[in-house]
């Protein structure tokens, strides 16, 4: 298992300028934040279950931007038919990074399903996800952190993390002024990239 921070600091080292990042809600939000806010980060609060699609939604309508959905283990199993839709679409330019720590931590840290028999990266599999990495040991992250700037097919990957609760790190909350940013980032207000 890797240390959540150090896996999305790895993750995020070489983020290429074309590459969109939804959160999760809770944990991957502050996890995204805490490598430094950017304007190409929509932070998902309170939307449990619905990064997956909301990924899906902005891959397929801006196929020229790379999009990556961070999420936790609790979120994705809430969510868990949206990988279905993803693997029907396969969208080349979306990757579903899921950074699964066993535990539902924004409730009390109970165990979660992936700790029992919920194989998320085999569930990605039977969706028709192709591209699925299981990610425990610092090589195999290191290989995602690779794939991240440059992907061209749908990537399913399950992040073990350890169960900690390090600081949070809590960017605007501000749901319009998030929405207003990521827009203009992503050149959806004027129908390109800037």
């Amino acid at each position: 298992m890797l240390d959540r921070r150090t896996a999305i600091t790895a993750l995020l080292a070489h983020r290429s300028r074309d590459l969109a990042i939804i959160t999760g809600l809770g944990s991957a939000t502050w996890d995204v934040a805490s490598v430094g806010d950017h304007d190409r980060n929509f932070y998902l609060w309170g939307a449990m279950g619905g990064a997956a699609m909301v990924g899906l939604g902005l891959a397929l309508a801006r196929p020229d931007l790379r999009t990556a959905v961070v999420t936790g283990d609790g979120e994705m199993l809430m969510g868990l038919g949206s990988l279905a839709t993803v693997g029907v679409q396969r969208p080349a330019n979306l990757a579903i990074i899921v950074l699964d720590n066993g535990v539902y931590g924004e409730t009390g840290m109970q165990p979660s399903h992936t700790r029992h028999a919920v194989d998320l990266a085999a569930t990605a599999r039977a969706c028709g996800i192709d591209l699925v990495l299981d990610v425990a040991e610092p090589d195999e992250l290191q290989r995602l952190a690779a794939l991240l700037p440059g992907f061209d097919r749908t990537l399913f990957a399950r992040v073990r993390i350890t169960p900690d609760e390090p600081p949070r790190v809590l960017p605007t909350r501000d749901g319009v002024e998030l929405k207003l940013r990521f827009r203009r980032a992503v050149g959806a207000d004027r129908g390109e990239a800037s």
